[in-house]
């Protein structure tokens, strides 16, 4: 049977200016696989697509410059998990983040990020399309699938979803061709999905009754103005809640919905940010970067760094110095 051409992530690759290469050793045949142009950088992006349903993708790729990426969108929604990684989109700015889920939405909307040089970015994502998510689950649960948009949002950003880490590192791994490969690609499609809503109807946040009124959303950009200058140091809940002029309770769930992130989330990335910034331009020690972004204990520090982009500050620096 002849192979389906990509529709869903083509301007992606049209973009970086993939092209079609042979499979690797370690990727499924029943897939395509796609590599950047030499003086872009190294590695492969692999997908399998049931047309018109679903895409699953593995993506190994290390560039040799910063790359701004943008184009056009079509309807979407997503989960990707990347192991390494250092970029973040632009519209609105939101950093992508190693070892987490990442929930992601596309109704057409432009997408703009920029990828960082040298960094491996390792990961795999899982895209439906709404001819699943709409047509094919509808007729075949009707009036019984929930929001799905909203369940993927839900998910954004959670890194204790061990169940769905593991179906997509299987994912990534089988070697299958034939009825079987369609099989199990159609069956962890299914299974992440499950998973994902699952995982939504034990979220019990606070939920406000109606829409952020314009004074919330002052009092909001208030706080994450503060954040913003006061990143580094002991920030107190109880100085936000003033600040926003609201409780603890409604403030977690209302910054949330806005930004993206939990407040500790947002202060984390602000940290995170700089001390990418200090590892490549300056030679400053690991131990002073910390204390500099705020954090008292180096171990704290390099453990969160690498949770957040796959690698520790010193693996970081080297990769980021290296001349190509």
């Amino acid at each position: 049977m002849e192979k389906q051409t990509l529709k869903l992530s083509q301007p992606f690759l049209d973009e970086i200016g993939f092209h079609p290469c042979a499979c690797k050793p370690n990727l499924n045949l029943e897939g395509l696989c796609y590599e950047p142009p030499e003086e872009l950088g190294e590695g492969y992006y692999w997908y399998y697509e049931k047309e018109g349903m679903f895409t699953v993708g593995v993506i190994d790729l290390r560039l040799k410059e910063d790359k701004l990426v943008e184009y056009q969108q079509q309807p979407f929604i997503s989960i990707n998990y990347y192991y390494t990684v250092s970029a973040e989109e632009l519209a609105p700015y939101k950093r992508i983040n190693a070892n987490c889920i990442r929930g992601h939405v596309s109704n057409g909307e432009l997408f703009r990020a920029r990828y960082h040089k040298n960094v491996p970015m390792h990961g795999i994502d899982l895209m439906l399309m709404p001819g699943y998510y709409h047509d094919y689950l509808e007729q075949k649960y009707p009036g019984e699938f929930p929001d799905p948009q909203a369940a993927f949002r839900s998910i954004d950003g959670v890194t204790d979803f061990p169940e769905l880490v593991l179906l997509m590192r299987q994912i990534q791994t089988f070697q299958g061709t034939g009825i079987s490969a369609h099989l199990f690609y159609e069956s962890k499609v299914s299974e992440a999905l499950s998973l994902i809503i699952e995982k939504t109807k034990q979220d019990t946040g606070f939920i406000p009754s109606g829409e952020l009124s314009k004074e919330d959303l002052m009092n909001l950009d208030a706080v994450k103005s503060y954040i913003e200058d006061h990143f580094a140091f002991d920030i107190r809940t109880d100085q936000l809640t003033k600040i926003a002029c609201m409780g603890q309770t409604k403030l977690r769930y209302s910054f949330k919905k806005l930004y993206g992130y939990t407040i500790t989330e947002y202060i984390q990335n602000k940290r995170i940010a700089h001390a990418e910034y200090m590892l490549v331009a300056t030679d400053f020690p690991v131990r002073q970067i910390a204390e500099a972004v705020g954090y008292h204990h180096p171990g704290r520090f390099s453990g969160l760094f690498q949770r957040t982009t796959g690698l520790f500050p010193d693996e970081y620096r080297r990769l980021m110095q290296q001349k190509e």
